[in-house]
């Protein structure tokens, strides 16, 4: 792969892991990062290179790669080929790591393109994956940095409480099937900053009067939350009732466009959900 694709800094570079030395480093950092214990939820190198070799992906970004140290995995992402009820194929992207020193870098990023270059040479054009809702930054790049939407959600995602999930399309063609208006019209969209909403709307949903948000909702979260916060009693009363509007927004059929934080309360980022329909008539 072409070590300047996503923009990396100096120093550090990208490839496809396929030996098992750097399929083990890898299963490490993914255990390191999210703080797993050594059988709490671990990855198998070998079902790691059996993916890789019937449609799946396995890529990570090393420091050092210029040769003059030894070379450290700090980023890493894999996934497999999927098929969805209604028969679409897409690659899967189950999860994407990178070392807490190097967040911020690019390196999440660059490791999504080289996913999404395994994923086309795979014949596979749509990329899709799944993060906590309450995460406004992983949201924000998921949005507005990738131009991906968020297509549905999914409580307890992996079978046990506090584990909603959005699930996140990405389409990997030019254009993101919607042609060169309807691709204008969404970034305009995605432009958009929220005003006017604070803690007390958190997992509520507020129509958006802006002529560019297609007649859509803003939906407040907390713009700070981190993966691994406590779930208290509170936390849990916010997932509650953002789960209750994420399932109204899709079940009326809304799409996610964006999430950025709020102008006038730093401590707020919003969602904003529009119809599918006003997306797809620009095609």
């Amino acid at each position: 792969m072409d070590d300047s694709r996503g923009a990396l800094p100096a120093g550090l570079g990208i490839q496809s892991l396929t030996d098992s030395a750097s399929l083990l480093e890898a299963a490490e950092l993914y255990a390191r990062v999210f703080r797993y214990q050594p059988k709490d939820f671990s990855l198998n190198p070998n079902l790691l290179s059996a993916l890789a070799k019937n449609g799946g992906s396995t890529v990570g970004v090393y420091a050092d790669a210029t040769g003059q140290a030894p070379r450290r995995l700090v980023g890493f992402a894999y996934g497999f080929a999927g098929r969805d009820r209604e028969g679409l194929d897409f690659h899967y992207s189950q999860a994407a790591v990178v070392d807490p020193a190097l967040q911020g870098a690019g390196v999440g990023r660059a490791l999504k393109l080289a996913q999404r270059e395994v994923a086309l040479a795979w014949g596979q054009h749509t990329m899709r994956w799944t993060f906590d809702p309450l995460l406004a930054r992983n949201a924000h790049f998921n949005f507005n940095s990738l131009g991906a939407v968020g297509a549905a959600h999914e409580r307890d995602y992996y079978g046990r409480p506090g584990t909603d999930r959005l699930v996140v399309d990405w389409r990997l063609d030019a254009g993101a099937g919607l042609g060169a208006a309807g691709a204008a019209r969404a970034a305009a969209t995605r432009a958009l900053t929220p005003h006017g909403l604070g803690t007390t709307e958190w997992g509520l949903a507020t129509p958006a009067t802006e002529p560019e948000a297609l007649g859509g909702f803003w939906i407040a979260i907390p713009s700070s939350v981190v993966a691994g916060d406590a779930n208290d009693a509170e936390r849990a009363a916010l997932r509650q009732r953002l789960a209750d509007t994420l399932d109204t927004m899709f079940r009326n059929g809304n799409v996610l466009l964006s999430c950025s934080r709020v102008s006038d309360d730093p401590s707020t980022a919003a969602y904003l959900a529009v119809p599918a329909s006003a997306l797809q008539e620009q095609s």
